[in-house]
């Protein structure tokens, strides 16, 4: 535990929705849903609309459709969220040298090493001045928490949340910590509460109370003495700043089972360029391909196999994943399929020449089969094959114009896909800087209509180059939504 407050917490508020809302005028203030949109999608994120009528993450599409039957449901547009992750990232650079993001929207900053904070009074400013300076620069609110440890910052985050600021004073932990639950604690799921509450341990204090020895009896030496220390407020992990992958992957989830054995195929070798897609563009290499299947019983396979030497060249990986598919039963259906590599190393050992060749046909098979996340994470993209079975006019329009996806019209301008079905697409022409647009509706096959890249969220982003030297001047974000909170 530090003597000051200087690890820094910050967790944007409903980021992937909060992002639509920013970019889409009309959706301010209304309840947002982004994820997958099929049989099996699952939430994203949802905006802090959406979740006051019980939508939340992780929850499946189908019943968040139930319980709030008027909200926007959308594809993630991970493309947009990555560009806006880079520029928050980037703030938190400028702040110190040790910063650990931990996914696109969050990560811990040790104010300490940067010299930018070293007391309460200089955290708190240097909190605030962050928060200013991701408004201005994106248009987006964050959440900061501020404590003597990397525990206590995170808790600190989530109770400030949304749009906020909590310092916790080095000396109040165990006063603060004592009334939660014992959820509240990292590692305490479902499980190991209900263990503890079947011990009559529900809030913090009781597992201080209980001490060391009891809480190891319970949940074992390990577990039980990292419980104790916790409880008590205790934490003395550093801030890492290099996180170093172990492993690159894709998996997709299908809307229904796969039978055919020559999709299934189809669908691996896309999985495989995508794979490598991933590992080019994190400039790394693999020795170990690895297939993951699973049935329609829910039952999980995974097959592995380690190669001469590391490689990213996509032809050797597709091959990999096709053999480890050959040795595969997928009697029955298949309801995801994901292609990894680990054994990461920072070179490879192929042809140059061959490299160079299958670089071209990775850029024309990635044009063939880009497509938006389906089940709410990065790795969950519906299925797009190349030699698949034939599908209905309806599924082709759904996958060609995605929800919430942008588009450009030769007359109208830029916009984003509202639905389409029955032939037509409707698109709703906005910016995030207009106000609402309107709403017109096209056949799917409109010459004039076409995929766009997403726009900017802050029309003229403010210059953070001497951030954090002086502050740049902050702008205000789009209108707060209803209920008080901001949306985004």
């Amino acid at each position: 535990m530090r003597p000051a407050p200087t690890i820094l917490h910050l967790d944007m508020d409903a980021f992937y929705a909060s992002a639509e809302q920013a970019a889409k005028p009309s959706l301010r203030g209304k309840a947002v849903v982004v994820g997958g949109l099929g049989p099996r999608g699952v939430v994203a994120t949802a905006s802090y609309e959406a979740r006051r009528l019980g939508v939340h993450s992780a929850m499946p599409t189908a019943q968040a459709r139930r319980l709030a039957p008027n909200a926007a449901y959308l594809v993630p547009r991970f493309s947009l969220y990555r560009t806006v992750s880079d520029q928050v990232m980037e703030l938190l650079g400028r702040l110190s040298p040790l910063v650990e993001p931990l996914s696109l929207d969050e990560a811990f900053v040790d104010l300490e090493a940067g010299g930018t904070a070293d007391d309460s009074a200089s955290a708190t400013a240097t909190g605030e001045r962050l928060r200013s300076a991701i408004r201005a620069v994106t248009g987006l609110s964050g959440s900061v928490g501020l404590a003597g440890s990397k525990m206590l910052a995170k808790i600190a985050s989530e109770q400030a949340k949304p749009d906020g600021l909590l310092l916790i004073e080095p000396g109040t932990e165990r006063e603060l910590l004592a009334p939660m639950s014992v959820r509240t604690l990292p590692g305490v799921g479902p499980a190991t509460g209900d263990h503890l509450r079947r011990a009559g341990m529900t809030t913090v204090h009781d597992l201080a109370e209980a001490g060391e020895a009891e809480l190891v009896r319970l949940v074992g030496r390990a577990h039980g003495l990292s419980l104790y220390r916790m409880a008590l407020g205790l934490d003395d992990r550093p801030v890492v700043a290099e996180r170093d992958a172990k492993s690159v992957s894709v998996e997709d989830t299908f809307d229904v089972d796969l039978h055919d054995r020559v999709r299934i195929r189809t669908e691996v070798e896309r999985l495989a360029v995508r794979c490598v897609e991933r590992l080019r563009s994190a400039h790394r290499s693999g020795r170990t391909v690895v297939l993951k299947v699973r049935r329609y019983d829910f039952s999980t396979l995974t097959r592995s196999e380690t190669l001469r030497g590391p490689t990213d060249d996509p032809t050797v990986v597709r091959e990999a994943a096709a053999r480890l598919l050959d040795g595969v039963d997928t009697t029955g259906g298949v309801r995801l399929l994901g292609v990894g590599v680990t054994g990461l190393a920072d070179f490879t050992q192929e042809d140059l020449f061959a490299q160079a060749a299958d670089a071209r046909e990775l850029a024309e098979r990635s044009a063939r089969t880009e497509a938006p996340a389906a089940d709410g994470g990065p790795g969950d993209e519906p299925a797009v094959a190349e030699e698949a079975e034939p599908e209905g006019a309806e599924q082709l329009a759904a996958r060609r114009w995605p929800a919430g996806h942008d588009v450009h019209h030769d007359t109208y301008g830029h916009g984003w896909v509202q639905g389409s079905g029955v032939g037509r697409v409707t698109v709703r022409f906005e910016e995030p800087w207009s106000g609402p647009g309107r709403v017109v509706t096209f056949r799917v096959d409109d010459p004039r209509l076409r995929s766009a890249d997403p726009l900017p969220l802050v029309r003229d982003p403010v210059d953070y180059s001497s951030w954090p030297a002086s502050l740049p001047k902050s702008r205000p974000g789009p209108a707060p939504s209803a209920g008080g909170e901001s949306s985004p």
